[in-house]
């Protein structure tokens, strides 16, 4: 948990991490894909070197090529796949940023739209989730923060967060949903 939120000044980040077994599927991709395009290489030199014409190789390089974007481009997206929010008291707005390799995805939201931040559970008796949230009024998509499997590190969490953006903490643990 002590990885998940830094502070400095009026900036608020918090880094949520991918899953390790996400990282872990990326490298079958990978693998196949640095496999195809190994192949393409070794019939370009190849051809390039005399032993063979590329008109002759032309579909099958094209193909194999293809098929290596296409399998390496999601294993590099599972590998390199980042999500942080950023809380700027002083500009008062959050970005929340979806990054993969060089491209980055941003929203960006009003700070004074959300009031509070919750702990929540999943209802799952087996194995239990507690989430960490920043919520506002009805109507306002709350911002999933972080998610914890020990209680103790959500409400360490939101009570860090709640001091940093003199926000209210309240913890919603084993209570029925409201019909609003």
């Amino acid at each position: 948990m002590a990885g998940a939120m830094t502070v400095d000044g009026s900036i608020v980040r918090i880094d949520r991490p991918m899953p390790w077994f996400g990282r872990l599927l990326s490298l079958p991709l990978l693998a196949a894909s640095a496999y195809l395009l190994w192949n393409v290489g070794l019939g370009l030199r190849q051809d390039f070197s005399g032993f063979g014409r590329l008109a002759d190789d032309l579909v099958p390089v094209l193909v194999f090529t293809g098929l290596g974007l296409l399998v390496g481009i999601p294993g590099l997206i599972l590998l390199t796949f980042r999500t942080f929010v950023v809380l700027n008291e002083a500009l008062r707005q959050i970005v929340i940023t979806r990054q993969f390799g060089p491209l980055n995805i941003r929203k960006q939201r009003d700070l004074a739209d959300y009031h509070f931040i919750s702990i929540t559970d999943d209802d799952d008796p087996q194995l239990t989730t507690y989430d960490v949230n920043l919520c506002g009024n009805k109507g306002t998509e709350a911002i999933s923060l972080m998610s914890f499997t020990k209680r103790d590190d959500a409400n360490q969490l939101a009570e860090e967060l709640g001091r940093a953006l003199k926000l209210p903490a309240r913890d919603y643990v084993g209570t029925e949903p409201d019909a609003d």
